[in-house]
């Protein structure tokens, strides 16, 4: 009778584990779709964000009324919502204080 219960609590011990199992792989195809359209989102939002940053450097003068150059300047948006365009090299310094900080 001992054996038998023991038997009895080792099969029900592995149903519990395969359903787990099952349920863990359900759970890991879910993830992954999730995953995949996240993924897709990011992809079509910075596709999105380098349209409109091509966009706006296309139409940004300097004061003699050329086109300002992308290569040369950043746009910066801080912690209040302010939007400016800056020199790569104050945005880079900029970043190291901002990393220091944290």
């Amino acid at each position: 009778v001992a054996a038998q219960k023991c038997r009895k609590r080792k099969l029900n011990a592995i149903l519990n584990l395969e359903e787990d199992v099952c349920n863990l792989q359900t759970q890991k195809e879910s993830l992954k779709k999730e995953h995949s359209q996240c993924s897709k989102s990011i992809n079509q939002i910075k596709q999105k964000l380098n349209s409109l940053y091509h966009d706006i450097f296309s139409r940004l003068r300097d004061d003699q009324g050329r086109p300002v150059n992308p290569c040369q300047y950043v746009i910066h948006c801080s912690s209040n919502g302010s939007v400016f365009v800056i020199p790569k090299h104050l945005a880079k310094s900029e970043q190291k204080q901002d990393n220091r900080k944290e």
